[in-house]
Parts: structure tokens; C-alpha cells; sequence
């Protein structure tokens, strides 16, 4: 796309009639509870159109309405959606009533109905989707998320395998597996894949935000607190619940088209001649209908398209270099749906779940012509081969709701599977020499799970000021496989066994290496299927001791069948000082699991140091070597968290501070590697052919303290709207010992050096911080959003700090409501092109950035039609 398509969109814009917006009529008014409290965040919309405001802190609103006939809906979760007519008159004010039917959902981080973010006694964000899409031009999750919540992060990688196809992301500079992930409330099931490589999310697995279609999302909630003590295992970080859209009320959808300006600012020529790359295209779709009276059936269908991006250093002043270097060619399609079905007035079905599948086709490193890894009768300039995978995602999470004398019970079952199969094109297997396919099947992984869990709450509105009193059992089973490639892609075919003095020996008659470059397969003796299970019970109290202080407690049991037994609590409170002022506070202990990944994954694959191959292994833990190294089993990860804040609220002003401490014991790392001239090692790392090994183990504590602040201000006057917001996370993590074996005592350095010890550093800048400022005018609304990345430094191949100074990202988006019915934005992400600081290529990614702050795909500049019927 060039940028001269834009211009008759932009055009359009500011051509159209201004008199469309002045036949539009105008209502303001002021939403409340039966309280009498304002409520705000409460979305105010004319039915099918795409007209639509949020209510600011003193819950007032104005909106600009077409049809005489018009219906305002007022939508706010926890409560139960209103329809008015404003027919006509100039002020409407309405009174929102709770939902407090079995139908509804609270905010995570408390299982009493009717919390707020601001009511939690824990830090709560909630981020609606349906107004941030609207607004920006990143479409997909991961990516939405980034740039507006400051204790998430995730980025694009290049050369690291699997991570370059599920980008892996943290909360609070925590592990990707530290953050549970919820859909609906209900656990949702992780990424079969394991990060080996790449600067963030090494040695973890994670759960695949981008498999969930954004347009299908009706808001975000990030609880920002340790809760293993009420959701289990992962929650050591937090939780992240995906709430998905229930809406009845027709059609909505979406077109976008962007490109990304394909020339970084650098102190040498990229060799590159195009402008544009990385052309992104997305169309959604989403359509509610009612199931009788108080029943909806919401479906989404998604499709994004993505093309590379390729960043390369210039050869004239490198030595190692990568020819193909930046994003992966995507393409994602999904379909969700989300629902539920009445059976009575005090018992409904619900299910929900869908499907995802991704293409993805990645970058791997150059080989060049005169490597013994190139043969150049097929290659003769070498080659650059690329990773390509097929991702399936499907998942169905059903249950029934019911009331029964005065108790809520909630009967679920969740499945999920996650099924990552990787391709490898434009390779070969040297040690086939001529005859060498250039395309292989490598095999790959499979993950799935399956959670049966009753949970019972009841509120006792007599209890003091009241008390919410809520249980549970669960049953978890999860699984783990791996599966072989065809023989090409890991088979060495110049090995030979022989007969030398009498010892059996097996030599390389070629000295190639064998299987696909790039990726070689897995082999049959990688081959395995795993099983574990766990059962749950907990216990979660919240009691209103006066009107003015709130305090919790939660208790939770699980036993798994692979590690024994684990007990957790949390205690929390919230006090009032005053209408305006409130304080909150949290103590709790946490603990993951080691995924069934971390323990049984094995594989050789080939890493580049220093521009070198090297051909690796890991072990999984119960391996013969592994063994021999004196490396135990893996046991959980255990925590300890704290946290203690305040919130402020003061006309159309709100502020909320919180403070945290977490501190995590028996962390799980991916070693270093162990190279094949050790003393300890070295001898069984050349019986098996490879170069060097690496272990999972539980090698060191960490300590990590922060802040986040957030301040926003909402308010309408004369017709227009101004949002302004500023948001803050300041992260500090600290490295406790390492816990070495006895037989690699000494080794540290190896086990889980400086530079491991930087990219586990890095899994977060030590600041972030967001602001925002939106305004309206009629049927015009420009948003700009400012994130400011704080310093990282990274460790390259040579021992040396990658310095990546602290640098700024600017967004803009303009968005004109042409009609009712459909409106255009057209904006910039990332608008002045600004990239991390510029390496060399000794990086761990072979280019000029690792995979950090904003990332290195540059400016995208982008156009997007929305409708809505």
C-alpha cells in the first residue's frame, strides 16, 4: 500500500456534509445506582448505530443521536442493560439496576456482584475493547494490550522458533506463565509451546492472548495482585479475565488496511529498496441475537492477514549477518461464540468458546554459500530458510447456572487444546547433499486441558453490612505430547556405525549436519504423551464490617498427581476514609506448577552463537543425563506477595496508587548451555552428536517491587468530550542466588549466567508509562496516546551490554462518524518510527535490536471502516 491510497479516505473525512452533524439532536443526562452513586464507564449508545459515548466520573454523558425514533441502551457490566427513548427531550437521567441474577459476572478479583475496579480491594484495570478498537490501529491483542496497560508487555520476535508464531507476554515483569488467563471467569488453557530463545518468556510457556478474535471481546480486567489462593495455579503475577461480547442488538463490523514504513532511522543503509512492508488487512464481524426473554446467542468471525517485515543490517559493515530479519508472514482466522439459554427464572445454560487457526512463516538465520550446512547446487548464494507453522485452537467451555434457595451454583466444564505443528521451507538436509528436499514436516507439540469445577456463593446481606460467601471444587486434567517429524527433517545421513579396535563407534562420513536448517524435526525418540491431574477446593470470604471497610479471606487446597500437595491463602481489605478516599491492601502466597512442557520437553535444535551453528540439546528432566548431572525433579514455584494502595476519586478526576512486592522462590529457568568439552558432560553430549545441553531446573529466587499509578479524568461540557489519562508501572526485579548440583557447583556462570540472568532482567522495562488524550467535537473524535519505554540492557554474544535507551512511541487516530451506521478512522501507530537503540549483530537475535520496548517494525500507518446495523 502506498501512502497516496490514504489520502481519498482522509479526504472523505473532511468532506463530508457538515450537516449530517447538525441534524443530529443532542441528550445529556446522568446515570446512577439505586444508591444514588453516579456510575461511570457506563457505555450510552443509540441501537444500531455506531453512536455511543461512556458516562465520566460523576456519571454524566452527552450524546449526539440521529433517528427521531431513537432507542439509548445504557450497558455497564454488573448491571443490567436499560433502553429509553429520549423522544425528543433534552435530558435523561436513569438509574441502573444490579444484575444480580444468576446470569452475572463479577469483576475478577472479588466474587461478590456489584464490585467496581475502584471498590476491590485489590488493583483491578478494566479496559474496554469495544472503545480502544476503535481508536487504535494494533489488531490484536497482545499489541492492544502493550500500549495501554503499563504492567503488560509483550513483543515480536525474530530467529527464536516457536516465539516468532505466539508472541509470549508478562505482567509485572513476571514469567508469561505467572499470569493466569481467564475467559469468561473460567480458566482458560495455555500454549503448547515452550520459549527457548528471544529476550522475553525464555524457558516458559504461556497462554495465547491472540487466539481470542478482539472483536469477539467485550472488556478486559487485568487484576494486578497475586491470587493463586482464589484461581490456583499461575495466578502468581495476576489474572487477565476476557470477558466476551453478550450484546443482542445486531451487526457490527470492521475493514483496516495499514503498512509499515519499511526504512528505520540508522546510521547504515538497510538493504532495502522498497518504502512499505508488512502490509496488515483485517475484517471482523460480530452478531447478537436474543433466545428468549433474557437469553442471547453472540457470534464473531475474525481473519487478519499480516506480511513480513524485514529489517536487515547492512553486510558491508558486518561480518554476521541475517539477509531475512523482522516479523512473521501471518495469517489468523477465528470464529467465537457466546451464549446462554434460560431454562427457567432460576436456571439458565450457557457455553461459549470457538476456534482458532494460524499460518505463520518465519525467518530463520542465514546460511551462507560456503557453509558445510549449504550445498550449492541447490543454494548456490546459500539460502535463508523460513519456519513455518500451523496452529489449531480450539475450545468449548459449557455449564449451567442456577439459584437455589438463595445460593448461586455454577456447574462448568472447560476444554481446551492447543496444537502447534511446525513446517520447515527453503531449507535443505545438508548431509543429503544434491538430492536434498527443501521442504520437510518437522512434528511438533500438542497441549490440551479439561477443568470440571463446581462453584457455590451466596450473599448475606444481614451479616454485619453484609457478607459474600463463596466455594468451590475443580478438577484439572491436563496433557502433553510431542510428535515426530518425517525422517529427513532430523536424520543425519552421513553417520555410519563401525567397528574400531574393537569398540563399537559411529562415525560422520560427510562431517554435515543432518536434518532441516532452520528447524530440525523431531525425532522419534522425542516422541512422547504425558498426562497429569489436580483437585481443588477453596474457600473465598468477603465481609462489609462497616460501611466504610471491607476485609477478605481466601483458602486453597490442590493436590497434583505428579509434585503432592500445596495449601495457599490471601487476606485483603479495603477502608473509606472519606467519600472520596479510600485505602486497600493485600498479603497473600502463590504458586505455579511446573508446566508438563518444562518437564518433559526434549529436542536438538540448532542455536547461532556468534553467527556459529551449533547444534544443542535439551534434556527433559527425567532424562539419563539429566540424571547423571544431579538435577532434581521440578518442583513448584511458590510466592509471596504484598500490596497496598489507595484510590482517589474528585469530581471527573480518579487516581489510584498501588505498591507491590512479590517475591518468587524455586524460579524455573532454562540453563545455559553445557558444551561437549566439559568434563562433566562433555563425554555423553559427543555419544549423542551434539554440541552442547540444556536443562529446565528450579535455579534461583527473585525479588521484584514496583508501583502503579493511574490517573484518569472523563468529562462532557457543550457538547464535547475530553478523556485524559496517565498511567505508570515502575518495576525493580532483583536475582537471589543460584542453586547449582553438587556435581556443576562452581559452574554458575554456565548454569545460569550473566546473560540468562539480563534476558529474565529484561522481561520488562523498569518503566512504562502510558498517556492519553482524547477529544470530541460533534462526530469527530482524535485520540493521541504518548509510551515511554524505560532503559533495558541486554548481554550479546560477546560479553557485552546491549544498551537500549529509554524512548517514546506516539499514536494517533482520528475517527469521523460518517452516518449512524459507519464510520472511518485513519491514523498512526508508532506515527514518528522510532526503534530501540541500534546493536550490532552479535545480538541474540543476529540483527541490529533484540525483541524489546517497542519492537523494530517501525511507523504503520493505517485505515479502518467501521459498521454497525
Amino acid at each position: 500500500m502506498r501512502r497516496s491510497r490514504l489520502l481519498p479516505l482522509a479526504l472523505l473525512m473532511v468532506l463530508v456534509p457538515a450537516s449530517l452533524a447538525a441534524q443530529a439532536r443532542r441528550v445529556s443526562g446522568q446515570v446512577k445506582d439505586p444508591d444514588g452513586r453516579p456510575l461511570d464507564a457506563v457505555r450510552v449508545f443509540e441501537k444500531g448505530t455506531l453512536n455511543a459515548t461512556l458516562t465520566d466520573a460523576q456519571g454524566q454523558f452527552t450524546l449526539r443521536y440521529a433517528s427521531p425514533e431513537a432507542v439509548l441502551v445504557f450497558s455497564r457490566f454488573g448491571y443490567a442493560d436499560l433502553e429509553r427513548r429520549p423522544a425528543g427531550e433534552a435530558t435523561l437521567d436513569v438509574v441502573l439496576t444490579p444484575n444480580l441474577s444468576i446470569a452475572a459476572l463479577e469483576v475478577v478479583g472479588s466474587r461478590r456482584a456489584r464490585r467496581t475496579e475502584t471498590e476491590t480491594p485489590a488493583p483491578v484495570d478494566i479496559i474496554d475493547m469495544r472503545e480502544l478498537s476503535t481508536s487504535t490501529g494494533r489488531l490484536d491483542v497482545n499489541q492492544l494490550l502493550q500500549y495501554v496497560a503499563p504492567s503488560f508487555n509483550a513483543n515480536r520476535q525474530s530467529g527464536a522458533d516457536g516465539a516468532d508464531h505466539i508472541d509470549p507476554a508478562t505482567l509485572r515483569g513476571l514469567g508469561p506463565d505467572q499470569t493466569l488467563v481467564l475467559v469468561n471467569g473460567k480458566r482458560r488453557h495455555q500454549s503448547s509451546l515452550i520459549n527457548l530463545f528471544g529476550s522475553r518468556g525464555r524457558g516458559n510457556t504461556g497462554t495465547d492472548l491472540d487466539a481470542i478474535p478482539a472483536a469477539a471481546i467485550d472488556h478486559i480486567e487485568i487484576l494486578r495482585d497475586g491470587a493463586s489462593a482464589q484461581y490456583g495455579s499461575d495466578a502468581i503475577a495476576g489474572v487477565i479475565n476476557i470477558v466476551l461480547k453478550s450484546n443482542t442488538d445486531g451487526f457490527t463490523g470492521s475493514l483496516g488496511s495499514g503498512t509499515h514504513n519499511a526504512h528505520p532511522p540508522s546510521s547504515f543503509d538497510v538493504t532495502r529498496s522498497d518504502r512499505w512492508d508488512g502490509t496488515e488487512r483485517d475484517v471482523s464481524g460480530n452478531y447478537g441475537v436474543r433466545l428468549g426473554k433474557d437469553g442471547f446467542a453472540n457470534f464473531t468471525a475474525e481473519y487478519l492477514n499480516k506480511g513480513h517485515t524485514n529489517r536487515p543490517a547492512d553486510p558491508a559493515h558486518f561480518d554476521i549477518f541475517r539477509r531475512q530479519f523482522g516479523d512473521a508472514k501471518l495469517d489468523n482466522a477465528g470464529a467465537f461464540v457466546n451464549s446462554r439459554l434460560p431454562l427457567s427464572d432460576a436456571a439458565a445454560l450457557y457455553a461459549f468458546g470457538g476456534f482458532n487457526y494460524r499460518h505463520t512463516d518465519a525467518f530463520a538465520w542465514t546460511r551462507d554459500p560456503d557453509s558445510d550446512r549449504n550445498i550449492p547446487a541447490i543454494y548456490p548464494n546459500g539460502f535463508d530458510p523460513r519456519i513455518v507453522s500451523h496452529i489449531a485452537d480450539p475450545s468449548l467451555s459449557a455449564g449451567v447456572r442456577a439459584r437455589i434457595s438463595g445460593w448461586d451454583l455454577d456447574v462448568n466444564n472447560t476444554f481446551g487444546l492447543n496444537r502447534f505443528h511446525y513446517f520447515v521451507d527453503g531449507t535443505l538436509n545438508a548431509s543429503l547433499l544434491e538430492r536434498s528436499p527443501t521442504h520437510f514436516d518437522a512434528g511438533g507439540f500438542l497441549f490440551s486441558q479439561n477443568v470440571t469445577a463446581l462453584d457455590v456463593s451466596r450473599f448475606f446481606p444481614r451479616a454485619r453490612n453484609g457478607l459474600n460467601v463463596a466455594f468451590g471444587v475443580e478438577h484439572r486434567l491436563d496433557h502433553y505430547s510431542i510428535f515426530a517429524g518425517e525422517e529427513g527433517s532430523w536424520r543425519n545421513y552421513g553417520l555410519a556405525d563401525t567397528v574400531i579396535d574393537g569398540v563399537p563407534t559411529t562415525v560422520d562420513r560427510l562431517g554435515r549436519a543432518g536434518g532441516a536448517q532452520g528447524f530440525p524435526g523431531f525425532q522419534p525418540s522425542n516422541e512422547l504423551s504425558e498426562n497429569r491431574d489436580n483437585v481443588a477446593a477453596y474457600t473465598d470470604l468477603e465481609l462489609d464490617v462497616t460501611p466504610a471497610w471491607t476485609v477478605g479471606a481466601a483458602g486453597r487446597f490442590e493436590h497434583y498427581s505428579d509434585f503432592g500437595s500445596t495449601w495457599n491463602g490471601k487476606v485483603d481489605t479495603r477502608l473509606k476514609l472519606s467519600d472520596a478516599v479510600a485505602l486497600r491492601g493485600s498479603a497473600s502466597t502463590g504458586f505455579r506448577a511446573p508446566s508438563l512442557a518444562q518437564i518433559y520437553f526434549n529436542s536438538t535444535f540448532t542455536d547461532f552463537v556468534s553467527g556459529q551453528a551449533v547444534d544443542k540439546l535439551i534434556a527433559r528432566n527425567d532424562a539419563p543425563i539429566t540424571k547423571a548431572l544431579g538435577i532434581p525433579p521440578l518442583e513448584q514455584e511458590t510466592s509471596r506477595n504484598l500490596s497496598l494502595g489507595l484510590t482517589a476519586r474528585s469530581g471527573p478526576f480518579t487516581a489510584t496508587v498501588d505498591g507491590y512486592a512479590v517475591n518468587v522462590y524455586d524460579r524455573i529457568v532454562l540453563t545455559g548451555a553445557f558444551e561437549d568439552t566439559d568434563e562433566q558432560i562433555g563425554a555423553e553430549l559427543r555419544r549423542l552428536q551434539v554440541g552442547a545441553a540444556q536443562f529446565f531446573t528450579n535455579a534461583l529466587d527473585t525479588r521484584t517491587r514496583g508501583l502503579d499509578v493511574v490517573l484518569n479524568y472523563a468529562e462532557d461540557f457543550s457538547g464535547r468530550r475530553l478523556r485524559a489519562s496517565l498511567a505508570g508501572n515502575f518495576n525493580d526485579m532483583k536475582l537471589g542466588a543460584i542453586h547449582t548440583t553438587a556435581k556443576l557447583a562452581g559452574k554458575e556462570d554456565i548454569y545460569f549466567g550473566a546473560r540468562e540472568q539480563h534476558f529474565l532482567l529484561a522481561s520488562a522495562p523498569p518503566r512504562k508509562i502510558t498517556g492519553s488524550l482524547g477529544y470530541g467535537v460533534g462526530n469527530l473524535d482524535v485520540d493521541l496516546r504518548a509510551t515511554n519505554f524505560g532503559r533495558v540492557v541486554l548481554i550479546d554474544w560477546e560479553d557485552n551490554p546491549d544498551v537500549y535507551k529509554a524512548k517514546t512511541v506516539l499514536d494517533l487516530t482520528g475517527t469521523y462518524r460518517v452516518s449512524g451506521n459507519l464510520s472511518v478512522s485513519l491514523g498512526g501507530a508508532n506515527l514518528l518510527n522510532v526503534y530501540p537503540t541500534q546493536q550490532d549483530t552479535q545480538t541474540e537475535t543476529g540483527g541490529l535490536w533484540d525483541a524489546v520496548q517497542m519492537g523494530f517494525s517501525g511507523a504503520f500507518y493505517f485505515v479502518r471502516l467501521n459498521v454497525k446495523y
